[in-house]
């Protein structure tokens, strides 16, 4: 029973820490995506050529639609960037 015991209190504690560092990650995402600098972007493209892109802006959404109006530019207006997260530096 002892060893029960152990085993739940165990299994509770590993399951808090994860929930912790998910949380934190999180809160870095997040605040990676209003950050300005580097983004890190995959280029989906409708009917194929999906690649992938790096820009930079005031914040993710900023460097997104810079991305965007230069993909447009290029004559490939069925391409869209998907934020993958900022690069340090």
């Amino acid at each position: 029973m002892r060893r029960l015991w152990w085993a739940v209190a165990l299994g509770i504690g590993i399951t808090a820490a994860g929930v912790a560092v998910a949380d934190n990650l999180t809160s870095s995402k997040q605040a990676d995506f209003y950050a300005p600098g580097k983004h890190r972007f995959y280029v989906w493209c409708q009917g194929g050529g999906d690649y992938n892109a790096v820009e930079r802006g005031a914040s993710a959404e900023d460097a997104q639609m810079r991305l965007y109006n230069g993909v447009k530019a290029k004559g490939r207006p069925a391409c869209w960037p998907v934020w993958q997260g900022k690069i340090s530096g």
